[in-house]
């Protein structure tokens, strides 16, 4: 249906719609009011929090934890700490599943700004093979065998 231009007068006139775009492309500016919008993240929003350090409530510092060493950041100059911290945001915020970037390190380093997926965590992605979860299962085995023994011999 074409749009009506409304006028003084009583009577309605068509409107010629000019663009590049087609009818299904074209939105109008109510559409995209009432549309849902995403905000804008900050891209690299972890690294205002280097240098800063967690302590417990003795005032010790709490040790960083240790990731895998398959983990590899994505981004300039972000530490492991920035890592865990995008990680984590990742996993807390994203409806989705955590992948990480899907862009290659040398693109992502040309224009980071652009070339980021910001509801990613900056680090590669990784490939999991069956061999890296049967490993895992048997720490799991593992530990749930010496706390099995250590229990017993509570007893």
């Amino acid at each position: 249906m074409l749009p009506i231009r409304q006028t003084a007068s009583i009577f309605k006139q068509p409107v010629t719609v000019v663009g590049n775009r087609t009818v299904t492309e074209r939105q109008t500016k109510t559409d995209l009011k009432h549309g849902v919008q995403e905000q804008p993240k900050q891209v690299f929003w972890e690294k205002r929090l280097q240098g800063l350090q967690a302590f417990d409530s003795s005032e010790e510092a709490i040790p960083s934890m240790e990731l895998p060493r398959q983990l590899l950041h994505v981004g300039p100059e972000l530490s492991t700490e920035n890592m865990l911290q995008s990680i984590s945001a990742a996993l807390h915020v994203n409806n989705g599943p955590v992948l990480g970037q899907s862009a290659s390190k040398q693109t992502i380093m040309k224009n980071p700004g652009i070339n980021m997926d910001t509801h990613q965590p900056h680090i590669q992605q990784m490939v999991v093979s069956p061999e890296d979860i049967h490993r895992q299962e048997q720490k799991v085995q593992h530990a749930r065998q010496q706390l099995k023994e250590l229990i017993e011999s509570l007893d």
